[in-house]
């Protein structure tokens, strides 16, 4: 007795199977399971020996292993995976990208206001703080857009993806993590850049 198994497919049903011993049929099958304890890539030398001394006529045309059938039935999802990374870090390096070019067109723009704070006695803590507090608007509003629209794509990313769990909040929070991160790494350079303005210099700036 066996448990449910998928002989060929790994996305197709268990369905009713019976074994036999090969040398009680007629005919010997033209493929058989072997398992052991030891890794399956060493026991091709041992397969073949026995073959060739049990049964001199027949001769083994391939081995496989367990691991490699699977592999060779999960390409489209290996694929998918693949590209579904690759699109996710480009969309993480064109965020960080846009966060520091609108976050340094921000500083340069407000380069005399910042100069005006700091001559009135405004720290560097305070500038740092006036920029990191315009990149947690820009992150909060991008996220709640971004949340939504992720939200009202749930049904068409359950069609495209069988069996698609979309109860867990995991991925969206790790998400939501990874590109607050992104933004917040992307902030540094403007927000050092800020707190290093000179009054004077930002004062005299046209």
């Amino acid at each position: 007795m066996a448990g449910d198994v998928k002989s060929f497919e790994i996305r197709d049903a268990p369905y009713p199977t019976i074994y036999f011993d090969m040398f009680q049929e007629n005919r010997l099958a033209d493929h058989f399971e072997l398992r052991g304890n030891i890794d399956p890539a060493s026991l091709s030398a041992t397969v073949r020996r026995i073959m060739r001394d049990t049964l001199p006529t027949a001769s083994v045309t391939q081995v496989t292993t367990l691991a490699e059938q699977v592999d060779s039935n999960i390409v489209p999802e290996r694929l998918i995976s693949t590209l579904s990374k690759f699109f996710g870090e480009l969309g993480a390096m064109l965020a960080g990208i846009g966060v520091y070019g609108l976050l340094a067109y921000t500083v340069a723009r407000r380069t005399r206001e910042i100069g005006v704070r700091m001559a009135l006695g405004a720290t560097t803590g305070d500038v740092s703080r006036l920029i990191l507090r315009d990149t947690l608007g820009m992150l909060c509003a991008g996220l709640s857009a971004g949340i939504l629209l992720v939200l009202w794509t749930r049904p068409l990313a359950a069609n495209l993806v069988p069996d698609l769990k979309l109860e867990s909040p995991a991925p969206l929070a790790l998400a939501a993590a990874a590109i607050s991160a992104v933004a917040l790494l992307a902030s540094y350079v403007p927000m050092h850049r800020a707190a290093l303005v000179d009054p004077m210099v930002a004062l005299r700036q046209e």
